[in-house]
């Protein structure tokens, strides 16, 4: 667990994760120009940020965007393209620091403004649940950060991979010719948002038209409304790249109605496990936790290196204990959610 979650926060604490995020997450520096996105509950740490970019000669400038973080919450529909004058301040900033309702900020990394702020050499990231009580250190960051570059380099050259978990999942997919995308604690110019302090990723764009299989999601599914795990699990039955039926109760229910008729939302577009020890079960944030594997049906053209599918949707869903095979080789990544690496 990465931060304790019944522990009062003081002002201490609350500036002592400011100064990780500031400091560490994304390197902030004198005179650089930093846009703070934040909605209504996470306005004080959005602030208490801008405090310390004050501090270390920023100029910070927090924009309460609630209107449309509680709307696309309520509906996945809901636009998450931001509005023109928050995305002319994306793309002008040196820093973009999101600090609002986690599941939000994952689905918002998939707008163009994002990948535009990238191109325009930001540093962009989201900042996790917690904020005040994490017990994560600057030395358990740069491991989250070795974890990943060691299975980005072992996966190198490679063309497909196998994932099965105890819950069901037995599905193949490539990612040949599809460079990693690391989603790493420590911002860097120019690369993918992620989130931050706990999570650490290693992302592929499946190659749109060659995962079969069956997955199942037991874990947290993005999109439905379910804040921690599904109560029963989803099952995508996966062929040539797209699910032909999404089975299972109630959550499966949501989720066949929310991609129904959406342009390119059938399509298997994203491979990816977590690097970390810290990042939490039971929540958006698990993705970023070793032994989970996540697929995301949708886009994978806004974020991931070679990834040619559009969509407006981009959903991801979370398995457990999974085992993670390299068939190329034979090399394990995972197995049974243990590191191999």
């Amino acid at each position: 667990m990465g931060y304790l979650d019944e522990e009062p926060r003081t002002e201490a604490d609350m500036r002592k994760s400011a100064e990780l995020i500031v400091d560490t997450c994304f390197g902030v520096e004198e005179d650089d120009v930093v846009t703070i996105i934040t909605d209504n509950r996470r306005k004080e740490e959005a602030e208490m940020v801008a405090q310390v970019v004050s501090e270390r000669g920023g100029w910070p400038i927090v924009m309460n965007n609630e209107t449309q973080v509680s709307r696309g919450l309520k509906d996945t529909h809901f636009p998450m393209v931001p509005p023109r004058n928050l995305h002319q301040a994306m793309v002008t900033s040196d820093e973009i620091i999101i600090i609002t309702n986690l599941e939000w900020a994952n689905r918002f990394a998939h707008v163009s403004a994002v990948k535009e702020s990238c191109l325009a050499n930001a540093r962009i990231g989201s900042v996790e649940e917690g904020f005040g009580r994490w017990t994560i250190s600057v030395s358990d960051i740069e491991k989250t950060i070795v974890n990943a570059r060691n299975a980005v380099a072992m996966l190198e050259g490679a063309r497909r991979v196998r994932v099965t978990t105890p819950g069901g999942t037995d599905v193949t997919v490539s990612i040949e010719d599809r460079p990693a995308l690391e989603v790493l604690p420590r911002k860097e110019r120019g690369k993918m948002m992620g989130p931050v302090p706990l999570w650490g990723e290693v992302a592929y764009a499946a190659v749109e038209d060659q995962t079969n299989g069956k997955i199942v999601i037991d874990g947290n599914m993005l999109g439905i409304g379910v804040p921690t795990n599904v109560k029963n699990p989803i099952t995508w039955h996966v062929e040539d790249g797209r699910y032909k039926s999404i089975e299972g109760k109630e959550e499966a229910t949501r989720l066949r109605d929310i991609v129904h008729g959406v342009e390119g939302a059938d399509v298997v577009a994203e491979f990816a496990f977590g690097t970390s020890d810290f990042s939490p079960l039971g929540s958006p944030s698990e993705k970023g936790r070793k032994g989970t594997v996540h697929f995301a049906l949708g886009d994978n053209c806004n974020c991931y290196p070679g990834g040619q599918n559009h969509c407006r949707l981009h959903l991801d869903g979370v398995m457990h204990n999974a085992t993670l095979e390299i068939l190329d080789s034979g090399k394990f990544i995972l197995k049974d959610g243990v590191w191999q690496l």
